[in-house]
């Protein structure tokens, strides 16, 4: 939590970028695991109510009166009996003083509050809990069917405007929870070898998270798969002559992490791993060559995607023209995702108000007919304090060589005979997160965690002694 200056600064700054009506921003309830007294722990709270609101407790809402100029937290005081099982919780007055607000009411008010008011003037952000899309319905008798599109466009962009730009101490706050990623990646490193399994490691991976940072930012994944893009720890054993790929991240003060690193099982890279580990190398770094205030992401993007359509030429398997290549999508057949998100409050910050607000504008629209390129997730113009990954990647995915080989798709840009001889090789991604400075970018974290080859053998070697 910061200073109460923060928060009422940046409310401020909303009412002033809104510039009309009423604000609801709900925070989150306790999430029932599988029965309502067995929640999931810790309870998250929503991210935009933290940025404005600051307040973890359960049960509350801000409502932000910019007409007239009016702030209230809404929520219930808790009684002895919570506090028998849970322990004391400030008083809802007193967590609003915490963060500048002058007011508050018990949630049963709230809907007088609003119920005078013509829907048009009730700005709330696309709900993504079942509980709070209840809340609306009965509050704004908005079915929850209908809640995504009756979302406010002038508070989700003045949200995606101001969280953005991240503040020197979000920056900080970043900068711990990639140090924590630091410690989480390089225990992976020490632990993996042959026999293994995939859950052990990343139940490891999870317990620093829990023990050094609030828990992990996302679900971890580790996988000898690493093809699949989400591939969680399995039961499988680790195999010599198999890559372990390892995306975790974690979230300390309310901010993420997230890294990616591809290990040899074995502590030692084959020639051909080598090969295609180079060029994913080489796409990350030239990352910090190119990304730079005011330059599109998208133009990164494809830029790193000519450069690893250029090397895989050099081994054979891709062939033609590389812009050609890269126009017609084939690069896809390798990189099928986008080179990079915003990073935050959330591991994918903000996804949630929408992608097309968070990561594009009306200049650089996503391509949804193309495969790939309808999944890049950050395509807008770099500003000084925005927090992207980089995260290129090289995946041979059997089911996707068969189908394009099946169909002729791209056949002049790639050579699937060879290709065919990489279909148990697996995936490898590389992954940073970048912090866009006034002149550049650079590297989030005191502690670069290995991936330069000779690094991460030397690293795994010594410590496996």
């Amino acid at each position: 939590m910061f200073n109460k200056e923060t928060y009422t600064k940046r409310r401020s700054e909303l009412k002033r970028i809104v510039g009309n009506g009423i604000i609801i921003l709900f925070g989150n309830n306790e999430a029932p695991a599988n029965y309502p007294a067995n929640a999931y722990a810790p309870m998250r709270q929503d991210s935009t109510f933290l940025y404005y609101f600051g307040q973890h407790r359960d049960g509350l809402v801000g409502v932000i009166d910019i007409d007239n100029d009016k702030e209230t937290l809404f929520g219930d005081d808790i009684d002895v009996e919570d506090i028998v099982w849970m322990g004391f919780t400030p008083s809802v007055a007193d967590l609003a003083a915490e963060v500048g607000v002058a007011n508050t009411a018990p949630m049963k008010e709230l809907s007088s509050l609003v119920s005078h008011l013509p829907s048009g003037k009730i700005h709330f952000l696309p709900p993504y809990r079942f509980d709070t899309k209840i809340q609306i319905m009965d509050l704004l008798g908005i079915h929850p069917s209908k809640q995504k599109e009756a979302a406010s466009i002038d508070l989700i962009k003045a949200v995606v405007k101001m969280r953005s730009t991240k503040e020197p101490q979000e920056i900080e706050a970043i900068e711990r929870a990639c140090d924590v990623g630091y410690a989480m990646h390089t225990t992976a490193q020490l632990l993996i070898k042959p026999g293994i399994t995939e859950r052990f490691i990343g139940g490891q991976v999870d317990g620093i998270a829990r023990s050094l940072a609030q828990g992990v930012s996302f679900a971890t994944i580790f996988s000898q798969h690493g093809e699949i893009m989400h591939g969680n720890p399995s039961d499988a054993k680790l195999e010599a002559g198999r890559l372990a790929l390892c995306d975790a991240g974690c979230e300390l003060d309310d901010y993420c992490s997230d890294n990616t690193r591809t290990m040899p099982v074995t502590g030692k890279f084959t020639q051909r791993q080598l090969e295609i580990y180079s060029i994913v190398e080489a796409c990350h770094d030239y990352v910090l060559q190119v990304a730079k205030p005011g330059v599109k992401y998208a133009d990164v993007h494809f830029a790193v995607c000519r450069l690893m359509t250029e090397r895989l030429k050099e081994l054979g398997l891709m062939k033609g023209d590389v812009d050609e290549a890269v126009r017609a999508g084939a690069h896809a057949m390798f990189l099928p995702h986008g080179l990079g998100h915003m990073m935050g409050m959330d591991v994918h910050d903000m996804e949630g108000l929408g992608q097309i607000y968070v990561g594009f504008d009306d200049e650089t629209r996503p391509n949804l007919e193309q495969f790939g390129t309808n999944c890049l997730r950050m395509g807008r113009r770099l500003e000084p304090g925005f927090v992207v990954t980089d995260e290129p990647g090289i995946y041979f995915i059997p089911a996707l060589i068969d189908e394009w080989k099946a169909n002729g798709h791209c056949k002049e840009f790639i050579n699937f005979d060879l290709l065919d001889t990489y279909r148990d090789f697996g995936g490898i991604r590389i992954e940073d997160d970048l912090l866009i400075t006034a002149d550049g970018c650079r590297f989030l974290g005191s502690k670069r965690i290995p991936y330069h080859p000779q690094d991460l053998e030397e690293f795994m070697s010594t410590n496996q002694k």
